[in-house]
């Protein structure tokens, strides 16, 4: 195979990809669009400076005319433009992504669409377009952290603002929507959180199956040294960056490449080319700042003399192209490579051309790459704000950060400008402690405390004892736990277990930082299940797994679970508590419970030979959401203008559990103190009702046939798990008063009534079917006044048992017009 190239781009990156594709053997020749004063005398190549960037058809007229079989975008505009799809048309591969995978870089609202729609790791954000700048204003007014404000489409480098202030931030959101700073680049703008941490860029080859990443970079973005003065297109870059261990490069793959390339391919738009993703490595985990579609400049002057020199990289991006990479052997010399920019004297501002350069050397231990400059009469001069690249590789950082200083000696030219503190995070005294010296370490360096969790146990045990009931001591710290059945004179009892989860509502309360209420949604959803097969709750255990334990955190979780075996009377006799960092996520935890209870023979339910047609159905009303359906509350979330901290849009509604984040009022005495404001968070993590207080005694009389528990599936998939294979329901929608909040998640997610049925409770966390002749003395009982009142649901007539199989979902359109 004999390759004719055609590589668009004028910069450095194109002189040091022209470099290293020169040297392959497979490589025929390189045509350089437009190319620059380097370009130009490089081995096996010329440049192309009659047609323009934007001539899609020039270039495709060119390239058949001369035979050209492979084509190299260098920077992102064209890919953005769609110039993959004019290649292809006529049998040209390219490397690089078609125009809807280009749109990971040329849109950021689209990119971010993407990462969370995959689970991928990005800060918290909000997009809004042209004509919503009061909404944005408002967004970045109370969504209660520091702000990045970023211009959705390309605008060369400069559409990313990090402002000091709340005020600088709306000044500088006026800047780009209503004083239209960077055109139609601002045409939507995405607000994001400031996450802080080092970061990194990591660039990896791709093609669309396949993803080999290289060595992790690091940028330096600003103009001056110290990492002062305005962002740059970039300063300088050094690889690998030491911060970027290998436990982050591994959760880098697994978390962010992998899920993004087998994301875009599943969703039509495979990606071919270079991946390039801004990375913070923040306290929490690796998290995406942007993607790019291409090389990135400086760091390809940098990272191709990290590729072996056996490695073929002509080799490899054809490879791309055709989508077998799997087929080529990429390897990585050990050592550093360093890049170096010498700009003109008032880049990233305004600054002069056209100063003459001298090399006073011939290269050795460096390389030199042309970016700005031009050839006039065999002389070269400046051309662009960053004008050269010089680049080193040696065994270490410090001799190849030598050379490169020694490169930029060599060079001169008028207004000369650069850092010289390239790879300064990376020689400080506490980086420089990164080495392979090795020493003994210990379980707790290994990120497992072994003292935590013993202050753990010390911290929890009053709540723990707080749950103490006939049959167990409710004492933890041995190896289990025991519970005495005689002590509770059961004749002949059969033993119900349940275990369950919390689901993704887990993550509201993680981001929150509300971790007092989750462990009530816990025991719930156990003990709820045991109530309908009419057992009474007994014990229960937890299981509480983590990376690393926060005690504190650990603790207000356990006490959620104490209170929610207290009001459920199940004493609370053990459970787990595993650190395991590496298997969750910084800062992440897990839930999960396990109950028992006990039931006399005669009263196990469901009663299945009982119920017939006309049974009524009587519904107990929710907390709220309670603990299922959250993956849509979360989706619904992300796309509305509100986040966790915003005020709750459909009202305060009840507090069942006091909450050390509860906001209380400023002035209790004051009959004029205005209501606590509660939060979409604290709101949405309304504990979920525990009904055996106000349904077991009448269980316990065999009044009650069968019940439901409204979890996951909504009403149609849960009810019919109570009812006999040749039997159905109806229920009436109309028939109970639809709550705020499903009103709000069904109007703001565009969620079709049906699909609630079928995904949330919609005010009904309990049905039991009763014959119609006991629904008086049933709905007197529920409504006794010996139920605590935080206990107590409301009991509405719901619907009936029918011979048509399955359930009928009647009067929906009442919800639609609220």
């Amino acid at each position: 195979m004999s390759l004719k190239i055609l590589l668009l781009g004028a910069g450095g990156r194109e002189h040091a990809l022209a470099w290293r594709l020169s040297r392959s053997d497979l490589v025929e020749h390189i045509y350089i669009c437009p190319g620059n004063g380097g370009t130009l005398t490089a081995n096996k190549c010329s440049n192309l400076d009659v047609i323009s960037l934007t001539d899609f058809t020039g270039l495709v007229a060119f390239a058949l005319k001369n035979d050209v079989n492979l084509v190299v975008p260098g920077p992102e505009q064209p890919l953005v433009d769609g110039i993959e799809t004019h290649f292809r048309n006529v049998g040209i591969p390219v490397f690089g992504p078609n125009v809807l995978a280009a749109k990971m870089e040329g849109s950021k609202a689209f990119a971010k669409d993407f990462m969370m729609r995959h689970g991928i790791p990005t800060a918290k954000f909000k997009v809004f377009g042209s004509n919503q700048f009061e909404n944005a204003s408002d967004y970045i007014k109370t969504c209660g952290y520091p702000v990045v404000l970023k211009a959705s489409g390309l605008a060369a480098g400069k559409g990313v603002l990090i402002p000091g202030s709340q005020e600088e931030a709306l000044a500088q959101l006026k800047l780009i929507m209503v004083d239209r700073a960077f055109g139609s680049a601002g045409n939507e703008v995405v607000i994001e959180q400031y996450l802080e941490g080092p970061e990194i860029s990591v660039l990896a080859f791709s093609d669309g199956y396949s993803i080999v990443p290289l060595p992790p970079a690091q940028d330096h973005k600003r103009i001056g040294e110290g990492d002062t003065g305005p962002n740059t297109g970039g300063m300088g870059v050094y690889a690998p960056a030491p911060v970027a261990k290998p436990e982050i490069m591994n959760r880098v793959m697994k978390e962010i490449l992998r899920p993004t390339v087998d994301g875009m391919r599943r969703q039509g738009y495979p990606f071919v080319g270079m991946l390039f993703i801004g990375i913070m490595l923040t306290k929490s985990g690796p998290k995406v700042l942007e993607y790019n579609v291409r090389f990135g400049d400086p760091e390809t002057e940098a990272l191709l003399l990290l590729l072996d020199d056996k490695t073929d990289l002509a080799a490899i991006l054809h490879a791309c192209a055709e989508h077998h990479l799997d087929s080529i052997d990429i390897r990585f010399k050990p050592g550093y490579a360093v890049s170096i920019v010498l700009a003109a004297a008032g880049y990233p501002g305004n600054y002069q051309k056209d100063k003459e350069i001298t090399f006073t050397r011939v290269p050795y231990d460096f390389n030199i790459f042309h970016a700005g400059t031009k050839e006039v009469n065999d002389r070269i001069y400046t051309n662009g704000g960053r004008v050269l690249v010089v680049a080193s590789y040696a065994p270490t950082l410090e001799k190849a950060l030598k050379f490169a200083y020694e490169g930029i000696d060599t060079i001169k030219f008028e207004g000369k400008t650069f850092r010289r503190d390239i790879a300064h995070r990376a020689l400080t005294p506490e980086a420089k402690t990164i080495s392979d010296n090795r020493t003994a370490i210990t379980y707790a360096q290994a990120g497992v405390s072994v003292d935590a969790g013993n202050n753990l146990v010390e911290v929890i045990k009053p709540f723990v004892r707080a749950t103490r009931r006939p049959g167990a001591n409710a004492e933890i710290g041995g190896f289990g736990g025991a519970f005495d059945m005689k002590a509770i004179g059961y004749k002949d009892p059969i033993l119900v277990s349940g275990t369950d989860g919390v689901g993704t509502k887990l993550k509201i309360a993680i981001e929150t930082g509300i971790n007092d209420l989750i462990g009530a949604d816990l025991v719930a959803m156990s003990v709820n299940d045991l109530l309908v097969q009419g057992a009474e709750p007994l014990f229960f255990l937890d299981y509480y797994g983590c990376s690393r334990l926060d005690v504190h955190v650990a603790a207000e979780v356990v006490k959620g679970i104490a209170e929610g075996c207290r009001r459920s009377n199940c004493a609370l006799i053990g459970g787990e508590t595993a650190e395991m960092p590496g298997m969750y996520q910084e800062g992440d935890y897990d839930l999960a419970g396990f109950s028992v209870g006990a039931v006399e023979r005669q009263q196990l339910l469901p009663k299945m030979k009982a119920i017939q047609e006309g049974d009524i159905l009587l519904g107990l009303t929710s907390s709220g959401v309670q603990s299922n359906g959250f993956s849509l509350v979360r989706k619904i979330i992300s796309r509305s203008q509100y986040t966790y901290s915003s005020p709750c849009p459909w009202g305060n509604g009840s507090i069942n559990i006091p909450s050390s984040h509860d906001p209380l009022p400023s002035s209790p005495t004051d009959p004029s103190a205005s209501p606590p404001v509660v939060t979409i968070g604290r709101a949405l993590l309304e504990p979920t009702r525990i009904y055996v207080s106000q349904i077991l005694p009448i269980a316990k009389r065999g009044l009650i046939k069968a019940m439901s528990h409204i979890t996951g599936g909504g009403f149609i998939d849960n009810i019919p798990r109570a009812l006999p294979n040749n039997l159905g329901c109806y229920i009436d929608a109309s028939a109970w008063p639809y709550p705020p909040v499903f009103q709000w998640l069904k109007r703001e997610g565009v969620v079709d009534a049906l699909e609630m049925a079928r995904t949330f409770n919609n005010g009904i966390g309990m049905v039991l079917i009763v014959s119609p002749r006991d629904v008086k003395l049933v709905k007197e009982l529920l409504e006794r006044d010996d139920v605590d009142v935080k206990e107590k649901a409301e009991v509405y007539e719901i619907g009936m048992v029918t011979r048509d199989v399955g359930v009928e979902m009647r009067n929906l359109m009442a919800w639609s017009s609220l």
